[in-house]
């Protein structure tokens, strides 16, 4: 699961993140991270989210995704994706969302594709945060006000 972020983690490493994503849930305004279930069960699939990243001299939200490997290769990452842009577009907070998949990883590469989400090169990027460990990533980006004006010609808003 973590080959494409740089490899495992320790339990405490995990522990800490889980914190952060809690945290970061209760005040949905600067992200939120959701757990993405499936079937009439709902069995838990993985996990997809977006927070407040500086970028480019201003903010711009940020999304990220993973599957559990018995549920990859279903379209799930690019439907609890699209849920994300839709919930991100109508917050009309910050005109971009940007995902940074590695460049290795071409189903996360691929959802970007399928949501219309722009190319615009490649970099480095340090994962997780603070760890000084940096992985080749591809910067895609969308335009949120593209998407709600797309919404809004066809009706959703």
């Amino acid at each position: 699961m973590t080959k494409h972020l740089g490899g495992p983690e320790g339990v405490e490493k995990l522990r800490e993140r889980h914190k952060k994503f809690v945290a970061m849930s209760e005040d949905s305004s600067a992200g939120c991270i959701f757990v993405i279930t499936v079937g009439s069960e709902k069995a838990s699939a993985g996990t997809v989210g977006y927070w407040e990243r500086d970028w480019d001299g201003g903010k711009a939200w940020e999304t990220g995704w993973s599957v559990l490997p018995e549920f990859q290769g279903e379209g799930i990452a690019t439907a609890a994706t699209a849920l994300v842009v839709e919930r991100v577009a109508k917050l009309r907070s910050h005109k971009y969302l940007l995902a940074f998949p590695s460049v290795d990883n071409h189903p996360s590469n691929a959802i970007c594709r399928k949501l219309s989400f722009a190319l615009f090169g490649e970099s480095k990027y340090e994962y997780p945060r603070g760890s000084g460990s940096f992985m080749p990533c591809n910067n895609w980006r969308l335009d949120l006000y593209s998407t709600i004006i797309k919404e809004q010609s066809h009706g959703r808003t």
